[in-house]
């Protein structure tokens, strides 16, 4: 590849600069303004979660957009903080132990820029696969239980009244203790805010509800006097862009096993996300995307955010969706986006201070509730699998019951646990003939199939390696001990598709059982990769290439053909 080939796929914005269509212009335009209006109220609230400076958060927006458009390779995706990253940061502040604002708003640029250097590491590395350590039920539970988290954690914004607990469950019981000390008018508001956002997505579902709720919490605090009768607001949000400021690392290093684990967690939600969204814009607008180079990207926004006191950043699915609807062909949506945030820290930001914090604490339930309680996946996995739906209920309870980050961990070993069950307990059914073909089916699927006395057809599914082949061996055994009158197993190897050395050392295992027990084994369907490997061990040797067959119904055939020739048959 020459060095500018080189440079354009490192540096994607460079390609699509090169071959833009101005066609594209007015599309991309609107894509990036529409969007703002989104993400500038969502990412005051994803702020609030992290429990940062609300104007951190939209410069976490600014830099994820921006970044992203230069080194991402998806033309719709939207990136910048979500509520579900907001809360594994928040988690990671509370497990830390640390309550000074300026110290959590650098905790968490640090734990950011960590995330985006780990990100990095893994594309140099080619380790996007890690993502899939935690699997979608997993992910859904973990989310439900986070957002769970979230919702309790802005009750008492909604009444004006302090809790106490360690924990989400704690926090709620103290809370209803409270509620005799409720002050009425930010009940009034919280009220009303609540109704606002959750009833637009009713009755309007197209307008955006948090930018009402905004502009209208805002004119009511400057007409009404809120904040003079009581009700709490933002505070001070200074006016201009962010600057250069490396998180304390003193600080990170005092902290550095939640640091370490928060941007592992951070990276396993993140990537897991944009990897699935980035694929699904991709087929949907037949493009190629680069699962690498999103990684790179993916590192480069969350280094950037990490740098400018941001906050974590990640493929929001609802930004992207209203980019992609809005016309977005190019990342120059994305890049309209985050020069638009720009825009605003420098022009609107210190009217964000009169912002009641009932409002803000409306928009992140809003958010969390609609964006990480996904009820239809709970009720599709208890109807389709009812042990996801377990997997699904152990990591919303470790969130609840031991914090977000704890249920992160929680969800992690859950996953690796499945996997290990699932990857060392392979099926090995027992194969029939469908009555007047050559096909062999799942005789427990199909009763009706045909069986030949004294041959038995098994099948196993998946590779033959060191955590499965002690199963291949128990499953012979079990047949040979089963029926005293079998003589001949015919193993059908299509499904085997990877073969190690344990799992080749075993099938040599099997050889010799099979021999001790008077039995005959035969393979039929073995993938050249798979013969490949038997025959550098010397098991193909072993076996014979006699007992070698195409397909299964050779495989029978021949073992009848032989049988019928034995003197003792």
């Amino acid at each position: 590849m020459s060095d500018r080939a080189s440079g354009v796929s490192r540096i994607p914005i460079i390609g699509w600069l090169r071959s833009y269509d101005r066609s594209w212009l007015r599309g991309d335009l609107i894509a990036g303004v529409t969007v703002l209006a989104l993400v500038v109220p969502k990412n005051l609230g994803y702020a609030g979660i992290a429990g940062i400076p609300v104007q951190n958060g939209l410069y976490a927006a600014a830099a994820g957009a921006i970044l992203y458009a230069i080194f991402g390779t998806s033309r719709q995706i939207s990136v910048g903080p979500s509520s579900g990253l907001a809360a594994v940061a928040a988690s990671a502040v509370l497990a830390a132990g640390i309550a000074d604002e300026k110290a959590v708003a650098s905790f968490v640029a640090g734990i950011t820029l960590a995330s985006g250097v780990l990100y990095l590491l893994v594309a140099v590395l080619k380790m996007g696969w890690i993502a899939q350590f935690l699997s979608r039920a997993v992910v859904t539970g973990f989310l439900f239980g986070a957002a769970i988290d979230v919702v309790i954690g802005e009750l008492p914004k909604l009444t004006g009244t302090k809790v106490s607990g360690s924990n989400p469950l704690q926090e709620l019981r103290s809370w209803f203790t409270t509620l005799g000390d409720a002050h009425g008018t930010t009940v009034l508001v919280g009220v009303l805010s609540l109704a606002v956002v959750f009833g637009l997505r009713v009755v309007a579902p197209r307008v955006p509800g948090a930018l009402v709720l905004v502009v209208g919490g805002l004119l009511a605090s400057w007409l009404l006097g809120l904040g003079d009768h009581g009700v709490a607001l933002v505070g001070d949000v200074p006016r201009g862009l962010p600057t250069l400021v490396l998180p304390d690392m003193q600080l990170m290093w005092d902290h550095v096993g939640v640091g370490a684990v928060a941007a592992f967690a951070l990276v396993l939600i993140g990537f897991s996300q944009t990897a699935g969204d980035a694929r699904a814009f991709a087929a949907k607008h037949r493009y190629q995307i680069d699962i690498d180079q999103e990684s790179v990207a993916q590192g480069f926004a969350n280094a950037g955010s990490g740098v400018l006191q941001g906050m974590p950043v990640s493929t929001s699915l609802s930004a992207s969706s209203l980019n992609d609807h809005s016309g977005a062909k190019s990342g120059l949506a994305s890049l309209t986006t985050g020069f638009a945030v720009l825009l605003t820290l420098l022009l609107l930001a210190p009217l964000f201070s009169d912002l009641p914090k009932p409002v803000l604490a409306a928009i992140i339930i809003e958010a969390v509730v609609m964006g990480m309680m996904d009820l239809p996946e709970m009720r599709r996995l208890f109807r389709v699998k009812r042990f996801d739906f377990a997997v699904a209920v152990a990591a919303l309870l470790g969130a609840l019951v031991f914090g977000v980050l704890a249920g992160v961990i929680i969800g992690v070993a859950l996953s690796i646990f499945w996997l290990i069950k699932v990857s060392t307990r392979p099926h090995i059914p027992t194969l029939a003939r469908e009555p007047g073909t050559d096909v062999y089916r799942d005789l427990a699927d199909h009763p009706d199939g045909e069986t030949v006395p004294g041959i038995v057809v098994i099948r196993m599914d998946g590779g033959l390696f060191f955590a499965t082949s002690d199963a291949l061996e128990d499953r012979v055994r079990e047949v040979i001990h089963e029926d005293p009158a079998v003589k001949g197993i015919v193993l059908d190897c299509g499904g085997i598709d990877y073969v190690d050395s344990q799992g080749s050392a075993k099938l040599a295992d099997v050889l010799d059982l099979a021999e001790d027990s008077g039995v005959v084994l035969r393979l039929a369907r073995l993938k050249a990769s798979v013969r490949s490997t038997l025959e550098l061990d010397g098991v193909m040797e072993r076996l014979g290439a006699d007992h070698l067959h195409g397909n299964v119904a050779r495989a029978v055939a021949a073992e009848r053909r032989e049988r019928a020739g034995r003197p003792d048959e």
